[in-house]
């Protein structure tokens, strides 16, 4: 080697890991797995159980308004549509009006064809409300969403109950003009 370019300096050499240094490497490594387990254990468990049990951050187990909690019920059941058929039901005289309301009720929906079935308490009501179904159910598609009824059905006032006896002719109906 040339005078001017320095030797390298030799590194001191690291001393090898005793016994005892050994076994504390191989501790902490053990410990570490260990807690790698648990933990993985722990969040097993944890998803069975529905999450944590406690802490301070908000999560799906806090507490909410009643109103709140119906409709993440409502949306979880996918009950959307009966819902809001429901509301109409109890809304009813607000979309028809008083006059209707007071001699037409509506009694049931059908989900499946999207059917509400509307009993009024005179044929000429129900006459009436036949002419104004189109209107009504653009009303309620409007509020409860498209194509959630479909059709109006209804049905006059329901007779007595028909009873065959002495004063009664066979296949008597009653009076023509209110009953169907």
């Amino acid at each position: 080697m040339s005078k001017n370019t320095p030797e390298p300096e030799k590194s001191p050499k690291s001393p090898e890991p005793s016994g005892v240094d050994l076994a504390r490497v191989a501790l902490r490594a053990a410990k570490e797995q260990a807690r790698a387990r648990g933990d993985a254990a722990q969040q097993k468990k944890q998803a069975r159980r529905g999450g944590l049990r406690s802490g301070a951050r908000a999560d799906g187990r806090d507490p909410m308004a009643l109103g709140s909690a119906i409709n993440r019920l409502i949306t979880e059941r996918g009950w959307e549509t009966p819902a809001a058929v429901g509301g109409v039901m109890g809304r009813w005289p607000q979309i028809v009006g008083d006059d209707l309301a007071k001699h037409c009720v509506p009694e049931k929906y059908d989900e499946d064809k999207r059917i509400l079935v509307v009993r009024c308490d005179s044929t000429a009501w129900a006459t009436n409300l036949r002419l104004l179904a189109p209107q009504l159910v653009a009303r309620l598609n409007e509020d409860l969403g498209h194509g959630t009824v479909r059709l109006i059905k209804v049905h006059g006032p329901g007779g007595p109950v028909r009873r065959f006896g002495p004063l009664r002719a066979p296949g008597s109906k009653g009076p023509g003009d209110t009953y169907e």
